[in-house]
């Protein structure tokens, strides 16, 4: 079964919003691994306008599936990934402002840099993935620095089934063919949805996890977040 970590940076956005601590993040991540979650996935940014890097301390003993920090490895982030521990880092390129996150990695122009870091987490026991575009070149890129994993970056394919067009999953059952091939293991995430990642699961071979957060919590609204988490449990069986 593909493993479903939720992206809980959206309850952060909304406890910032109003000052204290409603809601409790610790309690929500706690809550969601109680409903059946088998991760939970924050992606601190260095402004912390969502997750703030003291929830990323607070969640490493609450966690007790699979604890995924996602992120840019720069300012500050490396240290609180070595601080922290977690499960499995997954490396993003966003830039400082970017309102999410919006393209995978050139893996080749920054294999020096991606080799230096995953090597520096594989050494302190944490499993490293890197975001990267259903673009073969970049998969075999990702090889290359010594990744453990990859997370396929769906927003494209989400947007094209959306509108009908299911072929667009193509490239990510190629690139998922190739990961397999390479032995790297294969994660996703980016506006997958209750509506989509069906469809998106039984066209992935070996696809090990998936990262949700802004749609999850958005269908919560209407539907909560135990009969969402488990609306995508039944989905990814």
């Amino acid at each position: 079964m593909t493993k479903l970590s939720v992206n809980i940076n959206k309850i952060a956005t909304l406890r910032n919003a109003r000052g204290g601590n409603v809601p409790n993040l610790l309690q929500v991540a706690i809550d969601l691994q109680r409903f059946g979650a088998q991760g939970i996935t924050i992606h601190p940014r260095p402004d912390e306008r969502h997750i703030r890097y003291q929830d990323a301390r607070d969640l490493k003993s609450i966690v007790t599936t699979e604890y995924n920090i996602e992120g840019n490895p720069k300012h500050n982030f490396i240290d609180l990934v070595l601080e922290c521990k977690p499960t499995q880092v997954t490396l993003v390129p966003d830039e400082i402002g970017a309102i999410t996150s919006n393209a995978g990695w050139n893996t080749i122009l920054n294999k020096s840099f991606l080799t230096e870091v995953i090597a520096e987490f594989q050494r302190n026991g944490i499993r490293t993935s890197i975001f990267v575009d259903p673009d073969l070149k970049m998969i075999e890129g990702a090889r290359e620095t010594g990744a453990d994993r990859i997370e396929l970056y769906t927003e494209e394919y989400a947007k094209q089934y959306e509108l009908g067009n299911k072929n667009a999953v193509i490239s990510y059952t190629k690139s998922a063919e190739l990961a397999l091939e390479l032995g790297l293991g294969i994660n996703a995430g980016h506006d997958l949805s209750l509506d989509n990642i069906r469809f998106f699961k039984e066209n992935i071979p070996g696809l090990l996890e998936v990262s949700i957060g802004h749609a999850l919590i958005s269908e919560a609204l209407y539907l909560g977040l135990d009969n969402v988490v488990n609306g995508y449990l039944l989905r990814l069986r």
